[in-house]
């Protein structure tokens, strides 16, 4: 059988499956050509991330497909329930990439309360001539230890990033409809565990409650934070979306920028991506990924593997 990784696969993956016996194929093939050159190389497991779209049309064109994986927790670029009304396998890895998506919205929530994103960009340029002034200009920071972080969307990766915030020593509340309580397990190095149960809280009072808001929610028909829920809110420090574009209106969340209801934001993702709106990227109080969430070496492994094991499980004679 044939693998086409067309958003590419780790080498563990990529091992696992020639070992079973199965072509992989790591050309990157642009959108408009991938229904010919999936025909053409008689391919029988497409594999992507997000860029990849595998929509009806591509799925009607493509009748050697059995299996369409994605290397991933959201499979919105996939039209999931056609793909298994035509009898295609659909997969994806909701556990692989928890850790590493929780680790960047710490990345952006330490980064915000101590600005280096600014001083990231100021320290090149005035570093050698203007120390003293930058050196009172960014000596207002905070910690994080001690205030509230809450968590809309309690699935893994919400829950990944509770187990940070708690190790941290902040307060951790969410809110998810689905989840109405959890057990949370903080695991250190020596073996040693601590358990906390929360509950999950309405979304007005987790806005009304955080300090810091994190989002951890698929694609959403409708903003999920829009302005009125930041009027609501009243004052937030920090917001991050390491989730989805298009949860948060980031129209509304600028103008809360500018007012003053939220100081900082980090985003991981956008509502325009991959063409970020300017006034979003040179926006003074926003820290700005290139939706990186799962893009750590750990990560990429783990989906490799996750991945190579769902097809063999589903695939094998």
């Amino acid at each position: 059988m044939k693998v086409l990784a067309n958003d590419g696969i780790s080498t563990t993956g990529i091992a696992l499956l020639e070992k079973a016996g199965y072509e992989v194929i790591t050309t990157r093939v642009a959108q408009e050509q991938l229904a010919s050159y999936i025909n053409r190389h008689k391919i029988d497991v497409l594999l992507v991330r997000s860029a990849t779209k595998v929509r009806k049309e591509l799925i009607d064109q493509c009748p050697s497909l059995k299996l369409i994986g994605r290397g991933g927790v959201g499979m919105d670029n996939i039209d999931v329930n056609y793909a298994r009304e035509k009898g295609i396998h659909v997969v994806n890895t909701p556990e692989a990439s928890s850790d590493s998506v929780a680790e960047l919205v710490f990345a952006h929530l330490f980064g915000g309360v101590r600005f280096l994103h600014n001083a990231n960009r100021d320290m090149p340029l005035e570093g050698d001539s203007n120390f003293k002034n930058l050196k009172k200009s960014y000596a207002k920071g905070i910690e994080l230890r001690g205030k509230t972080l809450g968590i809309v969307g309690f699935g893994r990766i919400g829950q990944a990033t509770a187990k940070i915030a708690l190790g941290v020593g902040m307060q951790v509340i969410y809110h998810d409809p689905y989840v109405e309580e959890a057990d949370i397990t903080v695991s250190f190095f020596d073996g040693q565990s601590v358990s906390f149960q929360l509950e999950s809280l309405s979304k007005d009072e987790v806005l009304k409650k955080s300090d810091f808001l994190t989002l951890h929610l698929p694609a959403q028909d409708k903003y999920v934070i829009g302005k009125e829920e930041l009027e609501k809110a009243g004052s937030i420090i920090g917001i991050v979306n390491a989730a989805r574009g298009g949860v948060i209106d980031e129209v509304a969340l600028v103008d809360a920028l500018e007012e003053g209801l939220v100081s900082f934001a980090g985003l991981d993702v956008y509502e325009s991506e991959p063409s970020p709106e300017i006034r979003i990227l040179m926006h003074p109080n926003i820290s700005l990924t290139p939706h990186i969430g799962a893009a750590t070496e750990e990560a990429q492994d783990r989906i490799g593997q996750q991945l190579a094991e769902q097809i063999l499980e589903r695939l094998q004679a």
